[in-house]
C-alpha cells in the first residue's frame, strides 16, 4: 500500500514537471509536435519497463485494435487541448482546471456506461461544476470566452487557453470512458503501449501536415524531456493502481496543485486569480467528497461479500 501511495505521489510531481516543460516550449513549435515529441520519447521508458518485466510479447497482443485507436484518437485530442491550454495559461490554473476532468467522467459514465450514480455523487458534479464557472467567470463576464467562440472578436491569450484546457476535460473524461471498455478485456501495458504508439504516429502526420518547425537546442532539450519525463510518470501511475486500491491513492492526485503553484511561480512567476484559488477549492473538494464516498462503499460492499455465506456447490 505504501508503495502505491509513493508511486502515485511522484507520478503526481513528475506529470506536473512534464505540464511546466510544455509551459516552457509555449508556443515556440506547434502543438502536434510537442504531441508528437511527448508520444514518441515516452516510449524509451515505456519499452524499457516492459523489457524489465518481460510482458513485451504479451502487451503486444490485442484482440481490439479498432478500440485502442479510438482510445487513442481521443486521448490525442486530449493531449492537443491540455497542451496548447498550459502554452497560454499560468500553470496553477490549467492545473486546477484539469480537475473538472473527473466530475465529467461521471457523467459521462452515467449516460453512456449507463452506470448507477447516486444522489451523492450528483450533487458533488453539480457543486463541482459551479466551481469551474467560478474558475472561468472572469473569461465569462468579459465575453472574452464567448469571443473564442463566436470569433466576433479577437481572444486574448487566456480565453484561449481556458477554452482549450476546458475542451481538454471532456476529452480526458471521454477518454476514460473508453479506457474503461478495453480493460474489460485488455491489460493496463497494452492499453499504455498502442496508446504511446499511435500518439507518435497520429502527432507526426499533424505535424507534417500543417507545419513543422526544426526547434533549437532548448526547445528540443524541453521536448525530449516532455516525453522521457512524461513516459516515467505514466510508469509510475500504473504501478501506483498496481499496488494500492485506486480509491485510495485517487485523492493524491491533487497534490499537484501543491507542484504547480511551487512551480509556475519560481519558473514563470505564475500566481493563481482570486476567481482560480476559490472555484479550485469547490472543485478540488467535490473530487475528494467523490472519492472517500466510493471507498466508503467499497469497503461496506466487500464487509457485505465477506459476510454472505457461499452459495450451495460453490
Amino acid at each position: 500500500m505504501l508503495l502505491g501511495v509513493s508511486c502515485k505521489l511522484l507520478s503526481a510531481f513528475l506529470f506536473t514537471v512534464m505540464a511546466s516543460l510544455v509551459r516552457a516550449i509555449g508556443t515556440d513549435v506547434p502543438t502536434g509536435q510537442v504531441v508528437f515529441a511527448r508520444s514518441l520519447f515516452a516510449l524509451v521508458p515505456l519499452m524499457a519497463w516492459l523489457m524489465w518485466r518481460g510482458d513485451v510479447v504479451k502487451t503486444l497482443k490485442t484482440d481490439r485494435p479498432l478500440g485502442h485507436l479510438l482510445r487513442s484518437a481521443i486521448g490525442v485530442s486530449s493531449m492537443f487541448c491540455m497542451f496548447a491550454g498550459l502554452a497560454r495559461l499560468p500553470l496553477p490554473d490549467a492545473t486546477v482546471l484539469g480537475y473538472a476532468s473527473p466530475l465529467m467522467t461521471i457523467i459521462f459514465a452515467a449516460v453512456l456506461l449507463r452506470e448507477r450514480v447516486r444522489a451523492h455523487r450528483w450533487t458533488a458534479v453539480a457543486i463541482g461544476l459551479a466551481g469551474v464557472v467560478i474558475m472561468l467567470w472572469p473569461q465569462l463576464e468579459s465575453g472574452a470566452l464567448a469571443s473564442v467562440v463566436t470569433g466576433d472578436a479577437p481572444a486574448s491569450e487566456t480565453a484561449v487557453g481556458a477554452a482549450f484546457a476546458i475542451c481538454a476535460t471532456v476529452l480526458t473524461a471521454a477518454a476514460m470512458i473508453q479506457i474503461r471498455r478495453l480493460t474489460q478485456s485488455e491489460g493496463t501495458g497494452a492499453i499504455v503501449f498502442y496508446f504511446t504508439v499511435w500518439s507518435t504516429v497520429i502527432g507526426l502526420t499533424i505535424s507534417l501536415t500543417f507545419g513543422w518547425v526544426w526547434p533549437d537546442a532548448r526547445t528540443a532539450l524541453l521536448l525530449v524531456g516532455t516525453g522521457l519525463v512524461g513516459g516515467v510518470a505514466q510508469i509510475l501511475l500504473t504501478e501506483g493502481y498496481r499496488h494500492a486500491d485506486a480509491s485510495l491513492i485517487a485523492p493524491f492526485e491533487y497534490t499537484t496543485i501543491l507542484w504547480a503553484l511551487a512551480i509556475g511561480f519560481l519558473a514563470f512567476g505564475d500566481l493563481p486569480s482570486s476567481s482560480m484559488v476559490i472555484g479550485g477549492a469547490i472543485v478540488v473538494g467535490s473530487g475528494v467528497a467523490v472519492v472517500l464516498r466510493e471507498r466508503k462503499l467499497g469497503i461496506k460492499r466487500a464487509r457485505v461479500r465477506k459476510a454472505s455465506p457461499p452459495s450451495p456447490g460453490a
